[in-house]
Protein backbone atom coordinates (compact mmCIF):
# COMPACT_ATOMS: atom_id res chain seq x y z
CA UNK A 1 0.00 0.00 0.00
CA UNK A 2 1.47 3.32 -1.13
CA UNK A 3 0.65 6.40 0.97
CA UNK A 4 1.59 10.03 0.36
CA UNK A 5 0.59 12.69 2.88
CA UNK A 6 0.48 16.34 1.85
CA UNK A 7 0.72 18.42 5.00
CA UNK A 8 0.90 22.16 5.63
CA UNK A 9 -0.89 22.97 2.36
CA UNK A 10 -3.55 25.47 1.36
CA UNK A 11 -6.24 23.14 0.00
CA UNK A 12 -8.49 24.20 -2.89
CA UNK A 13 -10.84 21.24 -3.05
CA UNK A 14 -12.94 22.51 -6.01
CA UNK A 15 -16.18 22.12 -4.07
CA UNK A 16 -16.89 25.85 -4.31
CA UNK A 17 -15.66 26.53 -0.76
CA UNK A 18 -12.72 28.81 -0.05
CA UNK A 19 -9.28 27.19 0.33
CA UNK A 20 -8.28 26.09 3.81
CA UNK A 21 -5.09 25.06 5.61
CA UNK A 22 -5.10 21.30 5.83
CA UNK A 23 -3.78 17.90 4.86
CA UNK A 24 -4.55 15.38 2.12
CA UNK A 25 -3.72 11.69 2.27
CA UNK A 26 -3.26 9.78 -0.98
CA UNK A 27 -3.42 6.00 -0.85
CA UNK A 28 -2.52 4.16 -4.05
CA UNK A 29 -4.39 6.11 -6.76
CA UNK A 30 -7.17 7.61 -4.61
CA UNK A 31 -7.61 10.43 -2.14
CA UNK A 32 -8.09 8.54 1.11
CA UNK A 33 -8.61 11.34 3.62
CA UNK A 34 -8.88 15.13 3.72
CA UNK A 35 -8.35 17.12 6.92
CA UNK A 36 -9.22 20.77 7.45
CA UNK A 37 -6.45 21.10 9.99
CA UNK A 38 -2.67 20.90 10.01
CA UNK A 39 -1.48 17.73 11.78
CA UNK A 40 -5.01 16.39 11.60
CA UNK A 41 -3.63 13.00 10.57
CA UNK A 42 -0.71 12.80 12.99
CA UNK A 43 -2.06 9.62 14.56
CA UNK A 44 -2.23 7.66 11.31
CA UNK A 45 0.21 4.76 10.87
CA UNK A 46 3.27 6.21 9.13
CA UNK A 47 5.01 3.02 8.03
CA UNK A 48 5.82 3.33 4.34
CA UNK A 49 4.26 6.78 4.17
CA UNK A 50 5.85 9.63 2.24
CA UNK A 51 5.24 13.04 3.80
CA UNK A 52 5.27 16.17 1.63
CA UNK A 53 5.54 19.41 3.62
CA UNK A 54 3.97 21.94 1.29
CA UNK A 55 5.15 24.97 3.28
CA UNK A 56 1.73 26.57 2.83
CA UNK A 57 1.64 26.17 -0.95
CA UNK A 58 -1.60 25.79 -2.91
CA UNK A 59 -2.86 22.23 -3.45
CA UNK A 60 -5.56 21.83 -6.09
CA UNK A 61 -6.99 19.16 -8.38
CA UNK A 62 -5.36 18.52 -11.74
CA UNK A 63 -6.93 20.58 -14.50
CA UNK A 64 -9.22 19.47 -17.33
CA UNK A 65 -8.64 20.94 -20.82
CA UNK A 66 -11.89 20.78 -22.80
CA UNK A 67 -10.67 21.51 -26.36
CA UNK A 68 -7.41 19.69 -27.03
CA UNK A 69 -5.61 19.16 -30.34
CA UNK A 70 -2.43 17.17 -29.65
CA UNK A 71 -1.80 16.86 -33.40
CA UNK A 72 -1.95 20.60 -34.10
CA UNK A 73 1.76 21.31 -34.57
CA UNK A 74 2.05 25.03 -33.75
CA UNK A 75 1.85 25.96 -37.45
CA UNK A 76 -0.10 28.82 -39.09
CA UNK A 77 -2.34 26.77 -41.42
CA UNK A 78 -4.45 23.62 -41.57
CA UNK A 79 -2.38 22.34 -44.50
CA UNK A 80 0.85 22.69 -42.52
CA UNK A 81 -0.72 20.68 -39.70
CA UNK A 82 -2.18 17.89 -41.82
CA UNK A 83 0.79 17.40 -44.16
CA UNK A 84 3.27 16.61 -41.42
CA UNK A 85 4.39 13.04 -42.25
CA UNK A 86 2.69 10.44 -40.03
CA UNK A 87 5.92 9.16 -38.49
CA UNK A 88 6.92 12.63 -37.28
CA UNK A 89 3.33 13.43 -36.41
CA UNK A 90 2.89 10.64 -33.89
CA UNK A 91 6.16 11.64 -32.21
CA UNK A 92 4.94 15.23 -32.08
CA UNK A 93 1.69 14.15 -30.43
CA UNK A 94 3.59 12.14 -27.80
CA UNK A 95 5.79 15.15 -27.01
CA UNK A 96 2.79 17.47 -26.72
CA UNK A 97 0.90 15.03 -24.47
CA UNK A 98 3.78 15.14 -22.00
CA UNK A 99 3.86 18.95 -22.23
CA UNK A 100 0.21 19.16 -21.17
CA UNK A 101 0.89 17.02 -18.11
CA UNK A 102 3.93 19.16 -17.31
CA UNK A 103 1.65 22.21 -17.24
CA UNK A 104 -0.87 20.65 -14.87
CA UNK A 105 -3.48 19.40 -17.34
CA UNK A 106 -4.03 15.89 -16.00
CA UNK A 107 -7.12 15.33 -18.18
CA UNK A 108 -7.75 16.45 -21.75
CA UNK A 109 -10.76 16.21 -24.04
CA UNK A 110 -9.69 15.60 -27.63
CA UNK A 111 -11.39 18.02 -30.04
CA UNK A 112 -10.16 16.64 -33.39
CA UNK A 113 -7.22 14.75 -34.85
CA UNK A 114 -5.28 15.76 -37.97
CA UNK A 115 -5.17 12.14 -39.17
CA UNK A 116 -7.79 9.42 -38.61
CA UNK A 117 -6.09 7.34 -35.88
CA UNK A 118 -3.51 9.70 -34.36
CA UNK A 119 -5.40 10.46 -31.18
CA UNK A 120 -6.66 6.90 -30.71
CA UNK A 121 -3.06 5.67 -30.79
CA UNK A 122 -1.94 8.40 -28.36
CA UNK A 123 -4.79 7.65 -25.93
CA UNK A 124 -3.97 3.94 -25.98
CA UNK A 125 -0.25 4.58 -25.55
CA UNK A 126 -0.91 6.80 -22.51
CA UNK A 127 -3.25 4.21 -21.01
CA UNK A 128 -0.79 1.34 -21.38
CA UNK A 129 2.19 3.38 -20.17
CA UNK A 130 4.06 3.47 -23.48
CA UNK A 131 4.16 7.29 -23.37
CA UNK A 132 3.57 9.93 -20.70
CA UNK A 133 0.48 12.07 -20.89
CA UNK A 134 -2.82 13.10 -19.34
CA UNK A 135 -6.04 11.14 -19.30
CA UNK A 136 -7.42 11.57 -22.80
CA UNK A 137 -10.61 11.10 -24.78
CA UNK A 138 -9.76 10.43 -28.42
CA UNK A 139 -11.66 12.28 -31.18
CA UNK A 140 -12.15 11.67 -34.87
CA UNK A 141 -10.95 13.96 -37.58
CA UNK A 142 -13.23 16.89 -38.23
CA UNK A 143 -16.18 15.75 -40.34
CA UNK A 144 -17.06 18.25 -43.05
CA UNK A 145 -18.74 18.61 -46.45
CA UNK A 146 -17.18 19.38 -49.86
CA UNK A 147 -16.05 22.99 -49.72
CA UNK A 148 -16.64 23.24 -45.97
CA UNK A 149 -14.28 23.90 -43.07
CA UNK A 150 -11.70 21.10 -43.10
CA UNK A 151 -11.98 20.24 -46.81
CA UNK A 152 -8.43 21.01 -47.89
CA UNK A 153 -8.43 18.73 -50.95
CA UNK A 154 -7.18 20.05 -54.28
CA UNK A 155 -9.14 19.69 -57.54
CA UNK A 156 -6.29 17.79 -59.25
CA UNK A 157 -5.89 15.19 -56.47
CA UNK A 158 -8.15 12.32 -55.34
CA UNK A 159 -10.54 13.56 -52.69
CA UNK A 160 -9.29 11.06 -50.11
CA UNK A 161 -5.72 12.33 -50.34
CA UNK A 162 -4.32 15.19 -48.28
CA UNK A 163 -7.62 16.01 -46.61
CA UNK A 164 -7.50 17.79 -43.27
CA UNK A 165 -11.02 16.64 -42.46
CA UNK A 166 -13.20 13.68 -43.37
CA UNK A 167 -15.32 14.93 -46.29
CA UNK A 168 -18.86 13.57 -46.64
CA UNK A 169 -21.91 14.45 -48.69
CA UNK A 170 -25.31 13.10 -47.78
CA UNK A 171 -26.56 10.79 -45.04
CA UNK A 172 -25.15 7.56 -46.47
CA UNK A 173 -21.61 8.95 -46.61
CA UNK A 174 -22.05 10.39 -43.12
CA UNK A 175 -23.13 7.02 -41.76
CA UNK A 176 -20.18 5.27 -43.37
CA UNK A 177 -17.77 7.92 -42.01
CA UNK A 178 -19.06 7.65 -38.44
CA UNK A 179 -18.89 3.87 -38.55
CA UNK A 180 -15.31 4.04 -39.84
CA UNK A 181 -14.19 6.23 -36.95
CA UNK A 182 -16.04 4.05 -34.45
CA UNK A 183 -14.19 1.05 -35.88
CA UNK A 184 -10.92 2.90 -35.25
CA UNK A 185 -11.91 3.31 -31.61
CA UNK A 186 -12.61 7.02 -31.15
CA UNK A 187 -14.45 8.30 -28.08
CA UNK A 188 -15.96 11.32 -29.82
CA UNK A 189 -17.11 12.27 -33.32
CA UNK A 190 -16.28 15.86 -34.28
CA UNK A 191 -18.51 17.62 -36.82
CA UNK A 192 -17.94 21.09 -38.28
CA UNK A 193 -21.40 22.63 -38.22
CA UNK A 194 -20.23 26.14 -39.07
CA UNK A 195 -17.52 27.87 -41.03
CA UNK A 196 -14.26 29.47 -39.94
CA UNK A 197 -13.47 32.84 -41.47
CA UNK A 198 -9.74 32.22 -41.94
CA UNK A 199 -10.54 29.37 -44.34
CA UNK A 200 -12.79 31.49 -46.54
CA UNK A 201 -16.14 30.32 -45.13
CA UNK A 202 -17.66 32.82 -42.71
CA UNK A 203 -18.05 31.75 -39.11
CA UNK A 204 -21.68 32.79 -39.36
CA UNK A 205 -22.34 30.30 -42.15
CA UNK A 206 -23.43 26.71 -41.59
CA UNK A 207 -22.71 23.88 -43.97
CA UNK A 208 -24.63 20.70 -43.11
CA UNK A 209 -28.25 19.72 -43.66
CA UNK A 210 -30.32 18.71 -40.66
CA UNK A 211 -30.60 15.22 -42.15
CA UNK A 212 -26.81 14.82 -42.24
CA UNK A 213 -26.47 16.06 -38.65
CA UNK A 214 -29.23 13.71 -37.45
CA UNK A 215 -27.49 10.76 -39.11
CA UNK A 216 -24.18 11.66 -37.43
CA UNK A 217 -25.69 11.94 -33.97
CA UNK A 218 -27.91 8.87 -34.21
CA UNK A 219 -25.15 6.69 -35.60
CA UNK A 220 -22.62 7.91 -33.01
CA UNK A 221 -24.99 7.30 -30.14
CA UNK A 222 -25.80 3.81 -31.41
CA UNK A 223 -22.09 3.07 -30.94
CA UNK A 224 -22.06 4.69 -27.49
CA UNK A 225 -19.99 7.67 -28.66
CA UNK A 226 -20.30 11.39 -27.96
CA UNK A 227 -20.55 14.08 -30.61
CA UNK A 228 -18.74 17.43 -30.45
CA UNK A 229 -19.39 20.31 -32.83
CA UNK A 230 -17.46 23.25 -34.18
CA UNK A 231 -20.43 25.60 -33.90
CA UNK A 232 -19.81 29.33 -34.21
CA UNK A 233 -23.04 30.34 -35.96
CA UNK A 234 -26.37 30.86 -34.26
CA UNK A 235 -28.10 28.16 -36.34
CA UNK A 236 -25.38 25.61 -35.60
CA UNK A 237 -25.63 26.15 -31.84
CA UNK A 238 -29.40 25.66 -31.97
CA UNK A 239 -28.82 22.46 -33.93
CA UNK A 240 -26.50 21.23 -31.17
CA UNK A 241 -29.33 21.58 -28.65
CA UNK A 242 -31.98 20.18 -30.99
CA UNK A 243 -29.86 17.15 -31.95
CA UNK A 244 -28.45 16.48 -28.48
CA UNK A 245 -24.79 17.12 -29.36
CA UNK A 246 -22.75 16.75 -26.17
CA UNK A 247 -19.94 19.28 -26.64
CA UNK A 248 -20.35 22.72 -28.20
CA UNK A 249 -17.18 24.48 -29.28
CA UNK A 250 -17.15 28.26 -29.75
CA UNK A 251 -20.86 29.31 -29.66
CA UNK A 252 -19.85 32.82 -30.68
CA UNK A 253 -23.08 34.14 -32.15
CA UNK A 254 -25.96 33.62 -29.72
CA UNK A 255 -29.33 35.31 -30.05
CA UNK A 256 -31.85 35.31 -27.20
CA UNK A 257 -33.40 32.06 -28.37
CA UNK A 258 -30.02 30.33 -28.38
CA UNK A 259 -29.23 31.70 -24.92
CA UNK A 260 -32.56 30.44 -23.62
CA UNK A 261 -31.98 26.98 -25.14
CA UNK A 262 -28.51 26.65 -23.63
CA UNK A 263 -29.85 27.83 -20.29
CA UNK A 264 -32.74 25.35 -20.36
CA UNK A 265 -30.46 22.46 -21.36
CA UNK A 266 -27.44 23.46 -19.30
CA UNK A 267 -26.94 19.95 -17.92
CA UNK A 268 -26.95 18.34 -21.36
CA UNK A 269 -24.08 20.22 -23.01
CA UNK A 270 -20.52 21.30 -22.34
CA UNK A 271 -19.52 24.67 -23.81
CA UNK A 272 -15.91 25.65 -24.55
CA UNK A 273 -15.72 28.99 -26.38
CA UNK A 274 -12.08 28.95 -27.48
CA UNK A 275 -11.50 32.62 -26.74
CA UNK A 276 -7.72 32.23 -27.08
CA UNK A 277 -8.06 31.63 -30.81
CA UNK A 278 -10.14 34.76 -31.34
CA UNK A 279 -8.09 37.02 -29.07
CA UNK A 280 -4.73 35.96 -30.46
CA UNK A 281 -5.91 35.94 -34.08
CA UNK A 282 -7.03 39.53 -33.61
CA UNK A 283 -4.02 40.82 -31.72
CA UNK A 284 -1.02 38.47 -31.89
CA UNK A 285 -0.81 37.00 -35.39
CA UNK A 286 0.61 39.92 -37.37
CA UNK A 287 3.89 38.13 -38.14
CA UNK A 288 1.89 35.41 -39.89
CA UNK A 289 0.20 37.87 -42.24
CA UNK A 290 -2.87 38.42 -40.08
CA UNK A 291 -2.63 42.17 -39.77
CA UNK A 292 -5.36 44.21 -38.15
CA UNK A 293 -6.73 45.09 -41.57
CA UNK A 294 -6.79 41.47 -42.74
CA UNK A 295 -8.39 40.21 -39.54
CA UNK A 296 -10.94 43.03 -39.62
CA UNK A 297 -11.91 42.07 -43.16
CA UNK A 298 -12.29 38.43 -42.15
CA UNK A 299 -14.72 39.45 -39.44
CA UNK A 300 -12.75 38.25 -36.42
CA UNK A 301 -13.03 41.49 -34.43
CA UNK A 302 -16.79 41.29 -34.89
CA UNK A 303 -16.79 37.66 -33.77
CA UNK A 304 -14.58 38.35 -30.76
CA UNK A 305 -16.99 41.04 -29.56
CA UNK A 306 -19.94 38.70 -30.15
CA UNK A 307 -18.26 35.77 -28.39
CA UNK A 308 -17.39 37.82 -25.31
CA UNK A 309 -20.94 39.16 -25.17
CA UNK A 310 -22.36 35.64 -25.57
CA UNK A 311 -20.12 34.14 -22.88
CA UNK A 312 -20.84 36.98 -20.46
CA UNK A 313 -24.56 36.39 -21.01
CA UNK A 314 -24.22 32.65 -20.39
CA UNK A 315 -22.10 33.26 -17.30
CA UNK A 316 -24.69 35.67 -15.87
CA UNK A 317 -27.29 32.93 -16.29
CA UNK A 318 -25.06 30.50 -14.40
CA UNK A 319 -24.28 28.31 -17.44
CA UNK A 320 -20.87 26.65 -17.06
CA UNK A 321 -18.12 27.45 -19.57
CA UNK A 322 -14.99 25.31 -19.99
CA UNK A 323 -11.38 26.23 -20.85
CA UNK A 324 -9.82 25.12 -24.14
CA UNK A 325 -8.81 27.72 -26.70
CA UNK A 326 -7.83 25.86 -29.88
CA UNK A 327 -4.19 25.73 -28.82
CA UNK A 328 -1.67 24.33 -31.27
CA UNK A 329 -1.61 27.07 -33.91
CA UNK A 330 1.44 29.31 -34.36
CA UNK A 331 -0.15 32.15 -32.38
CA UNK A 332 -1.79 29.87 -29.77
CA UNK A 333 1.10 27.48 -29.01
CA UNK A 334 0.73 24.43 -26.85
CA UNK A 335 1.69 24.99 -23.21
CA UNK A 336 -0.02 28.37 -22.95
CA UNK A 337 -3.45 26.85 -22.27
CA UNK A 338 -3.88 28.39 -18.82
CA UNK A 339 -4.29 31.76 -20.57
CA UNK A 340 -7.92 30.66 -20.95
CA UNK A 341 -8.45 31.09 -17.21
CA UNK A 342 -7.04 34.61 -17.38
CA UNK A 343 -9.34 35.38 -20.31
CA UNK A 344 -12.34 34.06 -18.38
CA UNK A 345 -11.60 36.44 -15.53
CA UNK A 346 -10.69 39.41 -17.73
CA UNK A 347 -13.35 39.14 -20.44
CA UNK A 348 -16.18 36.88 -19.24
CA UNK A 349 -16.47 38.27 -15.71
CA UNK A 350 -15.64 35.10 -13.82
CA UNK A 351 -14.12 35.28 -10.38
CA UNK A 352 -10.81 33.48 -9.87
CA UNK A 353 -12.77 30.83 -7.98
CA UNK A 354 -15.09 30.26 -10.95
CA UNK A 355 -12.16 30.09 -13.37
CA UNK A 356 -10.55 27.39 -11.22
CA UNK A 357 -13.84 25.49 -11.01
CA UNK A 358 -14.16 25.65 -14.81
CA UNK A 359 -10.82 23.85 -15.09
CA UNK A 360 -11.60 21.25 -12.43
CA UNK A 361 -15.00 20.14 -11.18
CA UNK A 362 -17.07 21.62 -14.04
CA UNK A 363 -15.08 19.90 -16.76
CA UNK A 364 -14.46 16.60 -14.98
CA UNK A 365 -17.64 14.87 -16.28
CA UNK A 366 -16.36 15.39 -19.83
CA UNK A 367 -13.77 12.68 -19.17
CA UNK A 368 -16.51 10.04 -18.71
CA UNK A 369 -14.30 8.36 -16.12
CA UNK A 370 -15.49 5.31 -14.21
CA UNK A 371 -13.88 6.87 -11.12
CA UNK A 372 -14.69 10.43 -9.94
CA UNK A 373 -12.10 13.15 -10.52
CA UNK A 374 -11.80 16.93 -10.51
CA UNK A 375 -12.05 17.55 -6.75
CA UNK A 376 -9.96 16.94 -3.64
CA UNK A 377 -12.43 14.66 -1.97
CA UNK A 378 -12.28 11.26 -0.34
CA UNK A 379 -12.65 8.50 -2.92
CA UNK A 380 -11.69 10.69 -5.87
CA UNK A 381 -8.77 9.94 -8.16
CA UNK A 382 -5.55 11.49 -6.92
CA UNK A 383 -4.82 14.02 -9.67
CA UNK A 384 -3.17 16.90 -7.81
CA UNK A 385 -1.11 20.04 -8.39
CA UNK A 386 1.11 21.80 -5.86
CA UNK A 387 1.37 25.49 -6.79
CA UNK A 388 3.89 28.06 -5.57
CA UNK A 389 1.48 30.97 -5.56
CA UNK A 390 -2.19 31.68 -5.00
CA UNK A 391 -4.43 31.36 -8.09
CA UNK A 392 -7.28 32.75 -6.00
CA UNK A 393 -5.56 36.13 -6.07
CA UNK A 394 -3.46 35.77 -9.24
CA UNK A 395 -4.86 33.33 -11.80
CA UNK A 396 -1.80 33.81 -14.04
CA UNK A 397 0.51 31.76 -11.78
CA UNK A 398 -0.84 28.65 -13.51
CA UNK A 399 0.82 29.82 -16.74
CA UNK A 400 4.31 29.47 -15.21
CA UNK A 401 5.74 25.95 -15.28
CA UNK A 402 8.16 26.81 -12.49
CA UNK A 403 5.26 27.77 -10.22
CA UNK A 404 3.71 24.32 -10.73
CA UNK A 405 5.95 22.62 -8.20
CA UNK A 406 4.46 19.13 -8.49
CA UNK A 407 2.09 17.23 -10.74
CA UNK A 408 0.43 14.02 -9.59
CA UNK A 409 -1.71 11.85 -11.84
CA UNK A 410 -3.46 8.72 -10.61
CA UNK A 411 -1.60 8.81 -7.29
CA UNK A 412 1.87 8.93 -8.88
CA UNK A 413 4.11 11.93 -9.30
CA UNK A 414 4.74 12.97 -12.88
CA UNK A 415 6.82 15.78 -11.42
CA UNK A 416 7.92 15.40 -7.82
CA UNK A 417 7.98 18.49 -5.59
CA UNK A 418 11.41 20.01 -4.98
CA UNK A 419 12.74 20.11 -1.47
CA UNK A 420 12.22 23.41 0.31
CA UNK A 421 15.96 24.15 0.05
CA UNK A 422 15.72 24.02 -3.75
CA UNK A 423 12.97 26.59 -4.09
CA UNK A 424 15.27 29.55 -3.79
CA UNK A 425 17.70 28.28 -6.43
CA UNK A 426 18.00 30.01 -9.83
CA UNK A 427 15.06 29.19 -12.05
CA UNK A 428 12.78 28.45 -9.10
CA UNK A 429 10.68 31.03 -7.31
CA UNK A 430 10.90 31.32 -3.56
CA UNK A 431 7.94 30.41 -1.40
CA UNK A 432 6.01 33.65 -0.71
CA UNK A 433 6.89 35.07 2.70
CA UNK A 434 3.33 34.95 3.96
CA UNK A 435 3.28 31.20 3.27
CA UNK A 436 6.69 30.40 4.68
CA UNK A 437 6.84 27.34 6.92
Amino acid sequence: MNQILFTNVNVFDASGEMPYAGEVLVQDNKIARVSKAINGMRNLPSSGQTVIDGAGCFLMPGMVEAHTHFSWNDQPSLDAIQRMPPEEHILWCAQVAKQYLDMGWTSCVGAAAAKPRLDVVIRNAVNDGTIIGPRYTAPSQEITVPGGLGDSTQPHLPQSEFAFGAVVSGSDEMRRCVRMFCKYGVDTLKINLSGESITGMSSEQSQFTEEEITTCVQEAKSWGKWVAAHARSTWSVKQCVKQGINVIYHASFLDNEALDLLDQHRHSHFIAPGLAWLINTCYNAKEFGLTKEVVQKMGYFKELDAAIESMRALHKRGVHIMPGGDYGFAWTPHGTNAKDLEYFVKHVGMSNMEALLSATTWGAPMMRSAEPLGQIREGYLADLLLIDGDPMTDITVLQDKFRILAVMKDGKFHREPPSLTQRGQPGRPSVPTRWAA
